[in-house]
């Protein structure tokens, strides 16, 4: 038998070779088959778990807006039961307080504490405490339950109303009231004409982290029943009013409300406005939106092209909506831990509204993407609490001021810092000239300083015989970036007339001179403005009130009472018309 294959046959392999490939295919397309359903199966969970973020985000939207629906309620009811307990008390009925019982809602809250205290005693707060250079402020007294509102009360050596000799706290004796309004002490001298305040404590102090407590209802506010005037009282009042010297005229926290005929009045529901009989009447005001916040707000700010605001209070800034006052953004930083308190203190748009800067008690200044809610930039660098802020026209600088005695300038393009300024003691308010050529800083030592933004150089400090007598805690140019004005402890508004030589002539002097001094708020005059064209000079003051004044005259032209606390900010929109307001009483304000 041949064993060997014929030559033309085929060749013969082993057993099952010509099976092999066709069992690798096999293989590999089981293999693809499941890489292929793994792959589906992975797109499906994708698609899954985006679907699942988008219920969360539109849940965690819907409770936010529940939540600030619920805060609007509990507001409108509030007032309304203010509203109604002040008809029963104008009516003879029982007032809230003879009940013995508290007040509906928790007391407005109030700044001021710790050892490092710029703002200490702005609206209540520890009377023994102040930072370098700041003798401490009175404190506020808390108003206890059952007891008229007129009787003034407080910790043991404040003066309660009754006889006897004048009691003393924290070095201060009891000062008296005026218009029924508890009038601010004012500390003893020491030898020198200085302010005797305690020994400085470590840093530069600053805002110290706004607390609860009850602040006692300022006279005429809608929390004061008023009495009916008698007959032709009103008439007395006016020519009592035209007897007034121009320049004391602008007290008109000392008008009641009562005795004033209509067309130098105006009531809402909660808030009122009086115009100085001394003054043509030239404005009308009225309040668009109330804000209710969980805390204090610390600061307004609008948008250039004015169609938003923005608030900073504790842990978070808002964004709303000016025309409905519907919020628009809440920026939280969600890499903080939650407990604690964390206040942001200033608030500030870029110029295109893209973005917003805040600075806060943890040092930090962030710049927010608004479209996205997320931290575009952030500086770090300062030693101590951030309490004022300024975004530059130009849309790249940032000056920022500080407890730590400095004022720096940041660029977002190159995310660093350009200009470090020292001074010799804390800064409380900073503020960019229209033309970006000058950065103006407003300090415990009761001066302003204005230096040459691009080289640090010190223009002028503005201070002396005619400035002011205590801390300056705000700082704005007028929109001609010749003149500013500042807000102090003092209770006084001035404004400066800076002439600042030309860039050509080397050694010259630069020069600054207060041209006017607006006098007439009763307490701390803690914020100030002017309108777009610079047509008024706008304060907000720990009187609770908000005053307009006529910059060419130092006339007020009306206070507005609205905040149940201190004014903390006051804030005019660039596009005009419209202002908005920040207070110790939990809520911002849209005014028009």
């Amino acid at each position: 038998m041949n064993m060997y294959p014929h030559p033309g046959g085929p060749p013969r392999g082993p057993p099952g070779g010509p099976q092999q490939p066709s069992r690798l295919n096999e293989l590999l397309e089981q293999i693809r088959a499941e890489f292929e359903s793994e792959s589906q199966r992975s797109v499906d969970y994708e698609g899954q778990i985006r679907q699942h973020i988008q219920e969360i985000e539109m849940i965690r939207g819907k409770v936010y807006a529940l939540e600030q629906q619920h805060v609007q309620i509990k507001a409108k009811y509030e007032d309304e039961i203010n509203r109604l307990q002040r008809e029963l008390e104008a009516r003879g009925g029982p007032s809230q307080s003879s009940q013995g019982h508290g007040p509906s809602h928790p007391p407005p809250p109030s700044i001021g504490h710790g050892p490092s205290n710029l703002f200490g005693g702005i609206m209540a707060g520890s009377a023994n405490q102040g930072g370098p250079g700041l003798a401490p402020p009175p404190q506020e007294p808390q108003q206890p339950q059952g007891l008229p509102a007129h009787m003034p009360q407080g910790p043991p050596g404040l003066n309660t109303g009754a006889p006897g000799p004048p009691q003393h706290f924290g070095g201060y004796p009891s000062a008296p009231s005026v218009n029924g309004y508890g009038g601010v002490p004012q500390p003893t001298a020491s030898p020198g004409g200085k302010r005797a305040g305690p020994p400085p404590r470590g840093p530069p102090g600053g805002p110290a982290t706004p607390q609860q407590n009850s602040a006692a209802p300022y006279p005429g506010s809608p929390q004061v029943p008023r009495p009916t005037p008698p007959p032709n009282q009103h008439q007395n009042s006016l020519i009592a009013a035209s007897q007034v010297p121009l320049s004391q005229s602008n007290c008109l926290a000392d008008l009641e409300l009562e005795t004033l005929p209509d067309n130098l009045k105006k009531e809402g529901s909660d808030w009122f406005a009086v115009f100085n009989p001394r003054a043509r009447r030239v404005l009308d005001v009225e309040l668009i939106h109330n804000l209710p916040h969980q805390s204090v707000v610390c600061c307004v700010r609008f948008s250039l092209d004015g169609r938003y605001v923005a608030t900073g209070c504790n842990r978070s800034a808002q964004i709303f909506d000016v025309e409905s006052g519907a919020p628009v953004a809440h920026l939280q930083d969600g890499s903080l831990p939650e407990d604690g308190d964390l206040y942001i203190r200033s608030v500030c748009f870029s110029p295109n509204g893209a973005y917003l800067a805040t600075g806060a008690e943890d040092k930090v200044i962030r710049v927010w993407d608004i479209q996205s809610r997320t931290i575009k930039n952030q500086f770090t660098g300062h030693e101590q609490d951030i309490y004022s802020l300024d975004f530059a026209r130009n849309g790249r600088i940032i000056a920022s001021g500080s407890g730590d005695r400095t004022v720096r300038l940041w660029d977002l393009e190159s995310n660093a810092q350009v200009l470090h300024l020292s001074i010799e003691d804390g800064v409380t308010t900073v503020a960019i000239s229209p033309d970006n050529r000058f950065v103006a800083a407003g300090s415990l030592d009761k001066s302003v300083r204005v230096w040459d933004a691009n080289t640090g150089q010190l223009v002028v400090r503005l201070e002396g015989e005619n400035g002011h007598k205590d801390s300056v805690y705000s700082v704005a140019f007028a929109p001609s970036g010749d003149r500013l004005v500042s807000g102090s402890l003092d209770k006084t508004i001035k404004m400066w007339e800076l002439t600042t030589p030309p860039r050509m002539i080397p050694g010259s002097a630069p020069s600054g001179k207060c041209i006017r001094t607006f006098e007439g708020h009763k307490d701390f005059v803690l914020s100030v403005a002017l309108t777009p064209h610079g047509d008024w000079v706008l304060s907000g003051s720990k009187d609770r009130g908000v005053q307009f004044w006529d910059p060419h005259t130092g006339v007020a032209q009306l206070m507005l009472q609205g905040h149940k606390n201190s004014v903390i900010s006051v804030a005019p929109s660039p596009t005009g018309g419209i202002f908005a307001t920040g207070s110790g009483d939990m809520r911002a304000r849209i005014w028009r």
